[in-house]
């Protein structure tokens, strides 16, 4: 699967302006929090970005990652449409440490995800944690092969595709349920929307431009 058909070059291009984690450790992180929750709305995903301590998502990377949730709890939901669920990793013409450390990436922010979902494990998921906590400890120096190549990098990926696919199958509960944002003001309106009701004043313009209009140059 090419960049474009995978969403890779999407995510780059509306994550461009925000670089807190990678955008595969944001797609980790937003498929382990719908293994187990309902897809929620843009103001949710802001709050819970904003409680994980991470800079403001920009608009488009906004929308993007409210769109993509909604797909990956749809496919999730589906057994059949489950199994060609894929991390968002670079493609094969990509060097192989580059694949490597984005699969790392992807893992941990999975486990991120799922982590503040708050639900219990079975015995048979939390192995499967153990081992992709593995992935996600893998260390390579930028000039540093990686151990067993191609063939490992492909075992290693199959696992961590089918890590949601195995966690996917409980009863989902709202985003905003959970104890990381649980409580807080989701719903409140932004000062541009009270602004665009007419609800608080606009803001004046800056004194340097009225100043332009009274004299004009």
């Amino acid at each position: 699967m090419n960049d474009n058909i995978s969403g890779w070059n999407t995510w780059l291009t509306a994550f461009d302006d925000w670089t807190d984690v990678s955008i595969s450790e944001v797609h980790g992180l937003m498929t382990g929090l719908m293994t187990a929750c309902n897809a929620p709305d843009e103001k949710v995903w802001a709050k819970v970005f904003e409680e994980l301590s991470f800079a403001p998502l920009p608009e488009p990377a906004l929308t993007l990652l409210a769109e993509e949730a909604e797909d990956t709890v749809f496919q999730l939901k589906d057994k059949d449409d489950a199994y060609s669920y894929t991390p968002l990793v670079p493609d094969d013409e990509h060097d192989l440490y580059e694949r490597v450390i984005a699969l790392k990436q992807w893992a941990n922010g999975f486990m991120t995800g799922f982590g503040i979902t708050d639900c219990r494990l079975t015995s048979e998921e939390n192995e499967m944690l153990t081992d992709l906590a593995k992935i996600g400890a893998i260390r390579l120096e930028d000039d540093e092969d990686f151990e067993g190549g191609e063939e490992s990098y492909l075992y290693l990926y199959e696992f961590a595709r089918m890590v949601p696919v195995s966690f996917a199958t409980r009863k989902r509960k709202a985003v905003k349920d959970i104890a990381l944002i649980s409580g807080l003001a989701i719903d409140a309106k932004t000062t541009k929307e009270l602004q665009a009701e007419g609800k608080l004043p606009k803001p004046m313009p800056p004194v340097i431009d009225i100043m332009n209009q009274n004299n004009p140059s």
